[in-house]
């Protein structure tokens, strides 16, 4: 398996092909849903984005910028009195979710010493789909000596909904990425606690010339596969992981840190390891509420920036 190509070596045409934004190596399961006698997406469900950024006179700027909507973003911000030169992006999308058929295509390129954090100005809800599902596809790139932490807020299914993601990094042995992923149980208030059909992420990370350092799955598929089997969920509704890839400390170093963080949250089930291949530390937390859980994995980001980049996480200003 080999990385996928940076778009900004592609010129524009790939944006034309649907193979650009229709995952491809699909499992079984999955592939079975897709609706392939019909143009993939709906009129304006096809999104994309596509950023370059680098530094630029101390601070980390937009270089290259490509957007189609429904996929947007604000401009980037810089809020970090301790990271000056970390550049903070809000990716936004219009209308209310994903619906049946869409297909989002997300690409960022963190260039050389540059800093990177790009998060959603909200939770992404997925809508029933009687038919096909909706598909999102995350490539991020971290050149030599790049930060870049990509931590979206967190997925919502409603019920009868049917959705799959992937997530691809390609890390430079000199960067630093923080990745992070949030699963909610749905609309909880009308009775839908994981009343979705299915939900499948998938995250990768590599190195620059195509080693595969690690691959992590949550696939859940009620009734089959049931959130709250013992082997997934148990009694809990929130899941939620945080992946460190660097060389900045040791493995064993970044994990006990991240556990560390996590014992000292009330209301969840977390536990830290090292990621295969000396790649860094990654934890997995499960919670019983998505306020418990979003304080405990804010807790192990506050305390991994802290060790790795000697700045605390910091007001994101959503609210």
């Amino acid at each position: 398996m080999t990385t996928p190509a940076r778009p900004g070596t592609l010129g524009s045409r790939h944006r034309a092909d649907p193979a650009w934004y229709t995952p491809s190596d699909l499992p079984t399961e999955v592939a079975a849903l897709m609706d392939r006698d019909r143009p993939a997406g709906r009129p304006g469900g096809v999104g994309l984005l596509e950023l370059d950024l680098a530094p630029v006179a101390g601070t980390t700027r937009v270089v290259r910028h490509y957007q189609r909507m429904p996929l947007y973003l604000f401009r980037p911000i810089h809020l970090d009195p301790a990271r000056p030169d970390m550049a903070f992006l809000y990716l936004l999308q219009s209308g209310e979710g994903l619906v049946r058929g869409d297909r989002y295509r997300i690409d960022v390129h963190a260039m050389d010493g540059a800093a990177v954090h790009l998060t959603s100005q909200a939770a992404t809800k997925v809508f029933r789909a009687d038919a096909d599902l909706a598909t999102q596809l995350v490539h991020l790139h971290a050149g030599a000596g790049a930060v870049l932490e990509y931590l979206p807020d967190p997925v919502i299914p409603f019920a009868g909904s049917r959705f799959y993601g992937r997530t691809r990094v390609t890390a430079d042995l000199d960067a630093t990425v923080v990745l992070g992923e949030t699963l909610l149980p749905g609309r909880v208030a009308s009775g839908e606690a994981h009343a979705y059909d299915l939900y499948w992420s998938e995250v990768q990370a590599f190195r620059p010339d195509g080693r595969l350092l690690f691959t992590d799955t949550l696939h859940l598929a009620p009734p089959v596969r049931m959130p709250r089997s013992p082997a997934r969920l148990g009694p809990y509704d929130v899941h939620a992981t945080l992946h460190v890839l660097t060389r900045q400390a040791p493995p064993g170093e970044l994990a006990d840190l991240l556990d560390t963080a996590l014992r000292a949250q009330p209301d969840v089930l977390a536990a830290a390891s090292e990621l295969p291949s000396s790649a860094g530390a990654s934890a997995r937390v499960l919670g019983a509420t998505s306020s418990a859980t979003a304080a405990a994995t804010r807790a192990a980001w506050d305390a991994v920036r802290r060790h790795l980049l000697g700045a605390p996480a910091p007001d994101l200003r959503k609210g």
